[in-house]
Order: C-alpha cells, then sequence, then structure tokens
C-alpha cells in the first residue's frame, strides 16, 4: 500500500509506466530462472543458484548467502516494523511502539517455528484473503470519507484541495523520484524466494502456471489499488496509505486485517533464512532432518536469533517509506535482474539473439 505514496510522487505517467515495466521484467527474470533450474534440478536456493551462473564459483556462493540473509533480515524488520505500527494504531494504549515491536517478534518467532514451508500454504491463502478485505476497505473508506487527514506536506487543507497530477510537482527532486521507483520496484523482487519453493514443489515444472497467474493477480494489485487511492487521497498520500485516512474508525478497521500477511511474509523469509544457515551448520549429519534434541534446539535458537536480528533493524530505521528503499536499492538489483541476466548469458551464449526471439515466441 506504498504505491499510492509512489503515485503521489511521480504522477499518473511515470507512476503507472514504472509499475507495468516492473510487472513485465518481473515475468520474464523469473522464467528465465525457472529455466536455468530446470536445465539444473540440484539447485536448491539462490545461493546454488548464484554458484552455478557464475561458473561455480565459491566466492559467488558465499556473497549470494551473505545477500540472503542481509535481504531477509532487514524485510523482517520491515515487518516487524509494519506489524509494530499496525498494533500502535489499533491499540489507544500506551504503550510504545517498541513495546509492540517486542510483541511482533515473539508471535514471528512462534510462528516460525515449524522447519518445512507445508504449514505456510495455509497460511498464505488466509493472508491474502485479509489483505484483499484491507484493501477492500482501504478503498471504501477513502472513497466515501470527506477528506483525508494529512500527507507528509501538512495536515489536510494545508496543502490545498485533493488533486491528482499526470507528472511530479514542481519542486519534486530526484532522491524523492527514486524513492518512489524503488518502492514499486520492491514489490517486484520476490525471486530471492523462487529457488527455494521450486525445489520444494510436487512437479517443478508447474512452476510457470503459478507464475502466471501470481503476475496477473499482481499487476491488478499493484496497479488499481494504489490508481483508486491516489484518485482520492492526491497529494495527501503516505505509505502505507491507510494512515491517511481521515476517520480513527476507518484507519482501525483497515489496519486490523493487515497484521495477518504482516506475520505471514515475515514467517517466510525467517523460514527460508533459517533453512540456509541451519543447512549450513548440520550439513549431512542426522540432526538435519531427524526429530533430534539437537536438531530442534538449533533451529529454535536459529530463529529467534533471525527475529531478534529483524527487531533490531526496526528500531534502527523507523521509516517504512527509507525501509523499502533501503530494501529496493540495495538488493533488487541483484537478485531482480543482474542475475537472471548472467543466467540467460549461461543458456544463450553463442546464440543470444536467436535465443531472444525464441523466448519471445515461447512467452
Amino acid at each position: 500500500m506504498a504505491q499510492t505514496w509512489s503515485l503521489s510522487v511521480l504522477g499518473w505517467v511515470p507512476g503507472i509506466i514504472t509499475m507495468i515495466v516492473a510487472g513485465v521484467l518481473f515475468w520474464i527474470t523469473s522464467l528465465t530462472m525457472h529455466k536455468y533450474i530446470m536445465k539444473h534440478p540440484h539447485i536448491k536456493d539462490i545461493c546454488d543458484f548464484g554458484y552455478h551462473i557464475f561458473g561455480k564459483s565459491r566466492l559467488a556462493y558465499e556473497f549470494s548467502g551473505f545477500m540472503l540473509l542481509a535481504n531477509n533480515i532487514i524485510l523482517i524488520g520491515f515487518h516487524v516494523l509494519t506489524g509494530a505500527k499496525i498494533l500502535n494504531t489499533l491499540s489507544d494504549h500506551s504503550l510504545c511502539t517498541v513495546v509492540f515491536s517486542v510483541i511482533v517478534t515473539i508471535m514471528g518467532v512462534v510462528m516460525s517455528i515449524p522447519r518445512t514451508l507445508n504449514h505456510v500454504s495455509f497460511m498464505s491463502m488466509f493472508s491474502a484473503a485479509c489483505m484483499g478485505i484491507a484493501i477492500l476497505l482501504f478503498l471504501v473508506f477513502a472513497g466515501i470519507e470527506d477528506a483525508p487527514l494529512y500527507g507528509y506536506g501538512g495536515d489536510y487543507p494545508s496543502l490545498g484541495p485533493v488533486k491528482t497530477y499526470a507528472f511530479p510537482l514542481p519542486g519534486t527532486d530526484f532522491v524523492a523520484c527514486m524513492n518512489a521507483v524503488l518502492n514499486i520496484s520492491f514489490l517486484w523482487v520476490p525471486q530471492i524466494l523462487f529457488p527455494t519453493f521450486i525445489a520444494e514443489m510436487e512437479k517443478p515444472q508447474d512452476f510457470p502456471k503459478s507464475l502466471a497467474v501470481l503476475t496477473g493477480i499482481s499487476v491488478f494489485l499493484f496497479v488499481v489499488p494504489p490508481a483508486i487511492g491516489f484518485r482520492y487521497l492526491g497529494q495527501y498520500s503516505t505509505a502505507p496509505a491507510f494512515g491517511s485516512l481521515g476517520v480513527v474508525a476507518y484507519k482501525k478497521a483497515s489496519f486490523a486485517f493487515v497484521i495477518v500477511p504482516t506475520l505471514v511474509i515475515g514467517v517466510i523469509y525467517a523460514n527460508v533464512t533459517g533453512k540456509y544457515i541451519y543447512g549450513r551448520l548440520m550439513g549431512k549429519s542426522r540432526h538435519a532432518h531427524s526429530n533430534t534434541v539437537l536438531g530442534w534446539g538449533v533451529w529454535i535458537a536459529l530463529i529467534a536469533g533471525i527475529w531478534a536480528l529483524g527487531f533490531i533493524f526496526a528500531e534502527v530505521v523507523p521509516s517504512m517509506g527509507d525501509f523499502l528503499s533501503l530494501l529496493g536499492a540495495a538488493f533488487d538489483s541483484f537478485f531482480g535482474f543482474i542475475y537472471f541476466a548472467v543466467a540467460y548469458w549461461q543458456m544463450f551464449k553463442g546464440g543470444l539473439f536467436k535465443g531472444a526471439f525464441s523466448e519471445m515466441g515461447n512467452a
């Protein structure tokens, strides 16, 4: 829901173009990744992927591992911060955001304890339903209320009546535009998790079908609701857009459903991160796949440590917009574009243009 703010910075034309181009690049790079993994089915995570595309370089493997951990832990921190702000909005209690961050962290640890992703399927469906309800409520409330509460430039009506515009407003600087673009591109770079998901699929060859559905739904969700939100909030848009709602009851009703996807997404990233470290620590020992006291002890300690680090980042970077920009700038280019450009080159070197036309024909 930060995309409404991105549109308020970029305007209709650059904003919508950025959203659509990011979606197309996501689809192409994800298909490329899947084709490469099908040729190397022993790849089980993004680190293996980096190891192979860079000529089986050990340095590339370790670098990918570091980037995986940094990206996921910072992203978990983002969801700790988001969860804390949601609880802060829902509660009229005097507890500070730090206390709510601790509560979200503890909830995340408990939900992340199962080692497999089997339980995530149900949670993901429930999470998607809750997010859908939250978005629908936001759109309804934004449309029926008299005016938004405030924007980053001041409270309503200090910036004048609500208005929308095709291009950035005069005075908008490069940094603001880049932050808006990074907020958009961040949503389109989940490929870091895809190798792990493909490795656990019963039929990895069906991944393109799931990808097509995901891309179609994502294009709708990442373009239509933000556009409607921008229409009613205009220059008063914030990140997330729920914060701009003028009626407190409306804001609480919308935020209430967001806590579920906030936790579930954090759990998914914690699970992937924990599996990577756990695999490195346990190797091929019996503890890696058996229900031993040592195995479970190490796993729970890892999960607790991962969420604790996320909590620290949540306290260091207290702005959601800055969090997304940091993630977008530091990791999106690597895991969203560079890795898959190299994979494409590896698959079609010696016939790059032939491969390109072939790929477009297959698409």
